[in-house]
Order: C-alpha cells, then sequence, then structure tokens
C-alpha cells in the first residue's frame, strides 16, 4: 500500500522541450486533479521546481487562465514560467481580456490549439502551441507554415522522426514528444566493429571489471575517449590541472561514478549530423528516478546501482538498431536486469514501465507502493540530473 499524504501531493507529469538540434529548453508541466488551481499553488509552492529544472523554461498547459489567481502567480515568475491557454479563450471576451493582461504583466504565452473561424489573433497573442500527434494541419494552398516573426511555437505529440522533421520545417521552434525513441529507418545504427566494442565495454562494466581493462577497451574507441576525458575536464568538475590520461579520470571519478559516466556516454558518440543524441537525456533521466524510486523506497546501495543501469540500458536498442534479446544475451546481466529489460517484469521491471510511460497508468503507482510525494520528487531529482549531464557532455 502506498503511504498516505495528510495533504495528498498532486499528480505531475513532466516532458521535455528541445529545439530542432535536440537541445532541451523547457519543460512542460502537467498538473492533474480537479481543483487545478489548488494543485498548481502546491507544484510551485515548494521551492524545488524552478530551482531543480534551472535554466530551463517551466511550460504551464491551462484550459482557461481564470484559475490564476494572484497569489498563484506570485509564485511563478514570468522569466521562468510559460502558459499554454487554450485557444478557445479567443471567443470569451472576459477570458481573452485576462490572457492579455497576463501578456502585458511579462508572461510569455502560446495559444494551444487553432483559433476557431472567424476568430481574430491579436498582435500580442501570435505565438501558439499545437498538437501534432496526428499531424499538421491542412490548409489550403500548401504545406502547413506558423510565423516565424512571432513566437517560439510549440509542437507537442510529435513522435516520430518524420513528424520531427515536418514541424521544424513548419517553423515550430520547440517540439515535444517521443520521436527519439523513433528514429528514421535510414538512420544508420552503429557499425559492427563499433557496437561490438561498445557491447564488450557494457559487459566489463556489468561485471565490475578492473580499471586496466576498461582502460584498455577505451583506448581501441576514439570518440569515446574523448568524450570521457572532455567530461573529466569540463566545469562539473572545476579542476585546477587537466587530466590527460584514462588512469587520472579513473582515479578522479572512482569506480562507481566512472561506470555511471560511462554508461551514459555512449550516448554522447559524435552524431553523423553533428546534433546532440536526444537518447542521452532520456538515458539519464530514465536511470536517475529509477534509481532515486529505489532508494526513496529503502534500496539498498547495490539496487540504487543495478535500477541506475538499468535505466540507461533499456534504450541501448534503440542506439544499437538491434533486438533487446541481443544485448541482454551479451551482456551478462543480473537476473533482475535481465527481466526488466526484456519483459519490464519483477519490481524493477514495473518501475521501469512506469518511469517509461509516465502517469498514462496512474494506478500503477499505489501497485507499487510509490505516493505521489515520492513521484515528484523522483521526477524533480531525475530531470535535473538529466538537464546536467545534457549540458556538461
Amino acid at each position: 500500500m502506498a503511504a498516505s499524504d495528510t495533504t495528498p501531493f498532486p499528480l505531475v507529469e513532466m516532458q521535455a522541450v528541445a529545439n530542432a538540434q535536440n537541445e532541451w529548453l523547457a519543460l512542460i508541466v502537467r498538473v492533474g486533479g480537479a481543483a487545478h488551481g489548488t494543485a498548481l499553488q502546491q507544484v510551485f509552492g515548494a521551492p524545488d521546481l524552478l530551482t531543480a529544472i534551472a535554466p530551463l523554461d517551466c511550460i504551464v498547459p491551462l484550459a482557461s487562465p481564470a484559475l490564476l489567481t494572484p497569489a498563484l502567480l506570485a509564485l511563478m515568475p514570468p522569466n521562468r514560467v510559460i502558459f499554454a491557454i487554450d485557444a478557445g479563450v479567443l471567443a470569451d471576451p472576459a477570458l481573452l481580456k485576462q490572457t492579455l493582461a497576463l501578456h502585458d504583466e511579462g508572461y510569455r504565452v502560446l495559444l494551444d490549439g487553432q483559433a476557431g473561424e472567424g476568430l481574430k489573433l491579436p498582435p500580442a497573442l501570435r505565438a501558439v502551441a499545437l498538437d501534432c500527434g496526428a499531424g499538421l494541419p491542412v490548409v489550403r494552398g500548401g504545406q502547413y507554415q506558423v510565423l516565424s516573426l512571432f513566437g517560439p511555437h510549440l509542437a507537442y505529440g510529435v513522435n516520430s522522426a518524420a513528424r520531427f522533421a515536418d514541424c521544424a520545417v513548419a517553423g515550430f521552434e520547440w517540439l515535444a514528444g517521443n520521436w527519439p525513441l523513433h528514429p528514421s529507418p535510414s538512420a544508420k545504427p552503429h557499425d559492427g566493429t563499433s557496437r561490438k566494442r561498445l557491447l564488450a565495454l557494457l559487459g566489463l562494466l556489468a561485471r565490475d571489471a578492473e580499471s586496466r581493462e576498461l582502460e584498455q577497451l577505451l583506448k581501441q574507441d576514439p570518440a569515446l575517449s574523448y568524450h570521457l576525458l572532455k567530461l573529466v575536464n569540463s566545469a562539473a568538475f572545476a579542476l585546477s590541472t587537466q587530466i590527460t590520461s584514462f588512469g587520472q579520470a579513473i582515479n578522479l571519478l572512482g569506480r562507481r561514478q566512472l561506470q555511471r559516466w560511462l554508461q551514459l556516454l555512449l550516448y554522447a558518440r559524435q552524431q553523423p549530423d553533428g546534433m546532440a543524441n536526444p537518447l542521452l537525456p532520456l538515458a539519464a533521466l530514465r536511470a536517475a528516478q529509477l534509481e532515486c524510486l529505489c532508494k526513496l523506497q529503502g534500496g539498498e546501495r547495490e539496487d540504487q546501482d543495478l535500477a541506475f543501469m538499468t535505466g540507461v540500458f533499456s534504450l541501448l536498442d534503440v542506439l544499437f538498431g538491434m533486438p533487446m534479446e541481443d544485448i541482454v544475451g551479451a551482456l551478462g546481466l543480473a537476473p533482475a536486469a535481465a527481466e526488466a529489460l526484456l519483459l519490464r517484469e519483477g519490481r524493477l521491471g514495473q518501475q521501469l514501465r512506469l518511469v517509461e510511460q509516465g502517469l498514462a497508468a496512474p494506478a500503477h503507482l499505489a501497485e507499487l507502493g510509490i505516493d505521489h510525494t515520492q513521484w515528484w520528487q523522483s521526477q524533480l531529482h531525475a530531470y535535473h540530473w538529466a538537464i546536467q549531464v545534457g549540458r556538461n557532455l
């Protein structure tokens, strides 16, 4: 049974927003519950959210601006919070006036959805948010375009590489969806030699091999070696002297941190088009949230490490373009991790499924003994970690 809160924290779902170069710029924060205003008050009343996701902005979808009381707005600074308000407010003079007042107070406002027939967009409200899950709107005279002069414009429900490309061409600068999980069929996976070497490295990491074994394999992979040395010499470690060897890097990071960073560095290899790999922050996100949930529920350090590794490895099939069965078979993972990755079964597998699906199945939270506050804490921790990983790699 999940622990019962005296004042239940609302269910919150967060989703990253990226630009066309796959760099995270903002987070969409959707708050559930009938008392939407009260729920937002709880979420933004705690000091953790905007601090944890800094420097990213926060996009809050709203059906109406009417619930934004002065007390609530006082918790939502205009330089960090953006409202995506249902375009239906254009048909209601009172709600439109409130929406325009938000703009006048310095808030950025996106009109969510298409304006109704015959409704005119005020000059101050030209930025749009659009659900592109079913495709871009059909318009006469050719391809749909958004006004590039006003924005940024947000496309959400972008769940394939083809949709991502269409939305970028249409002028959407901000994109949210699951396109990293569904790359273009023409995308080239790692070549056979590189993939074999990476799988060997993962196997060494999974069995906690000696540092010298890791060094030998790292020397055979120039791209991975470059990223490791770049990482330890980055601002994240603030060193006074430059690290120039793998041995130094291993000694600096320590065995546990080395394993974690190497697992993530697999996703940081240079992309053929020079763009950031969209799988990198997602792998970091899954890993950190699974680790945090394990810790919150009393898991030992070894269990937390296994949860972290499972989260990172859960995207290897997409990264390598090969079946997960083949990957797990080559790695010799612990039974709990193998069961989680292949079947989404066992406690770890059920938590992985929950992290993947978000609140598509909120009843699973109670089944796993996770209360709303724990879910919120795990999300904040995971997004904070994923943002830092994306900035340092």
